[in-house]
């Protein structure tokens, strides 16, 4: 009697302990101490009914707390070979970080494969494009200011880029590009476009890349780029001397992009390979400059607060995070701090 007694206990633990899984998994899992402070945000951004975004690809949120989307509209990049046509409709979009109310749009007919989008502290916004090879530097209207690369031209040197993937601005207006899918290197450029260092080749060492897909520079000077190939963020000083990696796959997983926040910790995107029976592999994970995690939420789906193909993420002031999703659900979605989901 003892004995089935003990099984009967036994079978309801486990049931106990299979249906907390569950609901962790619904709320997305993993998460610290099983809660999470972000909470996503229902209804935000209000679309035109008309207005198709597709893979949203790039996001970045200034100082007014507008934010900035890079969009491929109907255009798709689902193999080696990207399509030279540009796309017609605008890529650029400005959402009002509050109401999601769309405020304006521009760059039609002048992409063909958007990428990453950033904003420096003088609102400027810088694109690249890698399917032109280039990388560009905007007014906040939309009025183009500088151009680096050859359009179409792909190439390794200090004056060509081979799919570039993302920009980050030093407080001295100097800037790096991550470059990129084809090329494996981080190139360094004075504020004018003057061609300054470069560092990286493709491989698995400290200081070797396999797709560098995004990056970005705390206020020491620290590069900090997401090594998405080799599962791991590289952190390296202003001049490119590596300096350290977080490379625990089981707690950064598949960085797509990192950015740093004014609250100094450090956003990762674990977009993982997107595999469904993996759903914590679609997530953000927060971490001190040190590389502790501190919140990791967000799972694979279609559902608040879940993810397919998470690509880039931007950090507003308050917290707020905005994540873009090149997968099936084609969106952004708006993260509050603070909340439970």
């Amino acid at each position: 009697m003892n004995r089935l007694r003990s099984r009967v206990l036994l079978l309801a633990a486990g049931l106990v302990v299979v249906a907390l899984w569950s609901a962790l998994q619904l709320v997305g899992w993993p998460l610290v101490n099983g809660r999470s402070q972000y909470t996503a945000a229902p209804d935000w951004p209000t679309l035109p009914p008309s207005l198709v975004l597709g893979q949203v690809t790039g996001i970045d949120v200034n100082a007014q707390g507008q934010v900035f989307v890079f969009a491929r509209g109907d255009k798709v990049w689902e193999s080696e070979t990207i399509d030279p046509s540009l796309i017609s409709s605008p890529t650029v979009y400005v959402f009002d970080g509050q109401s999601g109310e769309l405020l304006t749009s521009w760059g039609e007919n002048r992409f063909v494969m958007p990428h990453g989008l950033r904003l420096d502290p003088a609102g400027n916004v810088w694109l690249t494009d890698v399917g032109l090879h280039q990388v560009f530097q905007f007014d906040g209207a939309g009025n183009l200011l500088l151009t680096l690369g050859e359009a179409g031209i792909p190439g390794s040197d200090a004056a060509h880029f081979n799919r570039p993937t993302d920009v980050a601005v030093a407080a001295d207006g100097s800037f790096y590009v991550s470059d990129g899918y084809l090329n494996s290197r981080i190139v360094h450029f004075a504020a004018n476009g003057r061609f300054l260092n470069e560092w990286g080749s493709a491989g698995t060492a400290s200081g070797e890349f396999d797709v560098p897909h995004s990056l970005d520079i705390d206020a020491s000077g620290r590069v900090y780029v997401a090594d998405r190939g080799n599962a791991r963020v590289q952190i390296f000083d202003a001049d490119g001397r590596f300096l350290t990696s977080w490379h625990d796959e089981l707690q950064i997983g598949r960085p797509w992009a990192v950015r740093v926040g004014a609250d100094g910790f450090l956003y990762v995107v674990d977009g993982g390979d997107q595999n469904e029976w993996l759903p914590d592999r679609a997530r953000i994970l927060k971490l001190t400059p040190e590389g502790d995690i501190v919140d990791r939420f967000g799972r694979y789906g279609r559902g608040p607060g879940q993810f397919i193909w998470p690509h880039a993420l931007a950090v507003a002031a308050d917290g707020t995070l905005f994540v873009a999703e090149v997968g099936q659900g084609q969106r952004i979605q708006k993260l509050i701090n603070g909340g439970v989901p």
